[in-house]
């Protein structure tokens, strides 16, 4: 594999500025990741803080029993328990069989991270990827685009779960993933590593039972040799450590609401628009009843919170009971996250994606509301694989691949479907449709005089000589469409590889489909690799 960056910017406006030019929007954030000496001031800043540590360890490592594991997780969980140690977190929901490549390419940014920040700290960092079991998004991760030969088709894993059922809740029937990975591994082909795959896989399903188990099993035997550690945030026993921040949450609502709708009326102001969906009576807390993940906002006539469709109802205090005997009913939303984690690690970097990055820039008023320190939002890696062929039809194409992964292929190959037409064939049948139109007005016109009731028989008769010359084009297009099909082919793959569905790989594309082609020993060369957090888009030619 090697390794090489290219000018490719992020997803949204904010991100990009976020990355190109962080001092136009650094008074949103805490750090200037900018400044060469950021970890050195954030590891001092942790310092003089306390963490419940061994709590967390004990929680984290209870929860990875259940999945693969090394010395390296082992050693992992010692160095958290050292009170000198930080982390480098990051996170995602439980996407099936790991779910789009930017999930890898986050973790693959906190392992790098924190590889690096240890040697240049002389000092232990843990990287921590903190799963959002807790999320009801079911549309997000219950399923995975499968190639075809142009594009791809979404292939939703068919199984009716309750409608805001937390992913950690979602207890799959085996049978049914089974049946369903075995179809996904045939979209991608009998390669020479696809038993050895499909095993992997099998063997995940037989040994967990939900949505997020499934995502873990596969997450840590990929990367259990390089000391990754896995937290659940829905795992009952984290919520039991959680319990006096949500007490906090609960008491300080409406001052982290209005401090968050404060610096969004200065985003706003600056002309960004808002990522965060909030409003006056935001309570940033769900409560879940009965499988149902119920966002609660504050009515500030009646004093009580209150569910979105109204059939909850609690008091403060009657929130506060339910908080200290059933804490695994209470969960996070956007805005309390990245509070609550703030609160719980000492996190020297948190990796985010572009959408990240962009609500991120609205929490640091709420940060400071909860006397709390915003950590250094490091954007995540932004990888493109580059497979062999995919590299020599570019070559052959004299296609740049910046262009390409900004535009797609669209353009070059019109330009190329125009270069192979015969100009002269086209401006024959346009001469030719022009002229018979004039002699067909005459005729229509004197079949006018004669008997107005057969014009409408001359106006389809000159119809139908134009459908038959249109046809006769279009036959004539195709067969030279056919003669330059291996050139024309060569830009549907090049899109379909870079640019799919005119979406980034990262959002497309799965990891499976190189471990299909490729085996494990990919993953350790993506982790071998020299990555530098610059910003600039990673090109990666396997």
């Amino acid at each position: 594999m090697e390794l090489e960056n290219a000018a490719v910017l992020a997803t949204n406006r904010f991100a990009s500025l976020y990355i190109e030019d962080m001092e136009s929007v650094k008074d949103f954030f805490q750090y200037n990741i900018k400044e060469e000496t950021i970890y050195r001031q954030r590891y001092g800043d942790l310092m003089e803080r306390e963490f419940a540590r061994e709590e967390i360890a004990e929680c984290i490592d209870h929860y990875m029993k259940k999945f693969p594991s090394s010395a390296a997780t082992q050693h992992s969980l010692k160095k958290f328990r050292d009170n000198r140690s930080v982390v480098v977190i990051g996170g995602q929901q439980a996407g099936l069989l790991t779910g789009p490549l930017y999930t890898i390419h986050k973790i693959i940014s906190i392992i790098k991270l924190a590889e690096q920040q240890e040697k240049e700290l002389e000092q232990p960092v843990v990287p921590i990827f903190w799963i959002a079991g807790e999320d009801h998004d079911h549309l997000e991760i219950n399923h995975i685009f499968a190639p075809k030969k142009e594009n791809f088709k979404k292939k939703n894993y068919h199984e009716a779960f309750s409608g805001k059922m937390m992913a950690s809740h979602i207890v799959f029937d085996k049978e049914k993933m089974q049946a369903w990975t075995s179809q996904i591994f045939s979209y991608f082909g009998d390669r020479s590593h696809t038993k050895e795959m499909l095993t992997v896989v099998d063997e995940a399903i037989s040994n967990t039972r939900t949505f997020t188990e499934f995502f873990s099993y596969l997450i840590m035997y990929f990367f259990k040799d390089y000391g990754l550690l896995l937290i659940d945030s829905a795992d009952p026993k984290l919520r039991q450590l959680e319990k006096p921040f949500f007490s906090r949450v609960i008491h300080d609502r409406q001052m982290i609401t209005d401090a968050v709708l404060s610096q969004q009326r200065k985003k706003q102001s600056r002309g960004f628009s808002n990522a965060i969906e909030i409003d006056d009576y935001a309570a940033n807390l769900f409560y879940y009843h009965e499988n149902e993940r119920e966002l609660l906002e504050f009515d500030p006539i009646e004093k009580v919170f209150v569910s979105k469709t109204n059939e909850l109802r609690f008091t403060d205090l009657e929130l506060f009971e339910l908080l200290e005997s059933y804490p695994e009913r209470f969960s996070n939303n956007v805005v309390t996250r990245p509070l609550m984690q703030e609160w719980l690690f000492p996190t020297l970097a948190f990796i985010a994606g572009p959408g990240e990055i962009a609500y991120w820039g609205e929490l640091l008023p709420a940060f400071q509301a909860m006397e709390s320190q915003m950590p250094p939002i490091v954007p995540r890696l932004n990888i493109t694989l580059l497979d062999k062929t995919t590299d020599r039809n570019l070559a052959d194409l004299n296609l740049s691949i910046d262009k390409v992964l900004e535009k797609g292929t669209a353009e070059d190959r019109n330009r190329f479907l125009a270069s192979i037409k015969d100009g002269g064939f086209e401006s024959l049948i346009k001469d030719t449709k022009e002229e018979l139109s004039d002699h067909y007005q005459k005729i229509i016109a004197k079949v006018g005089e004669i008997d107005r009731g057969h014009v409408q028989l001359a106006e389809t008769s000159l119809a139908l000589q134009i459908r038959q010359l249109e046809f006769l084009q279009r036959k004539v297009e195709d067969s030279m469409t056919k003669k330059h099909s291996s050139q024309l082919d060569k830009y549907v793959c090049v899109e379909k590889m870079l640019r799919p569905n005119g979406q980034p790989q990262e959002r497309i594309w799965n990891i499976f489909y190189y471990l299909n082609e490729y085996g494990t020993k990919f993953i350790d060369g993506l982790l071998n690799l020299p990555y530098e957090f610059d910003g600039r888009h990673k090109i990666i030619r396997i």
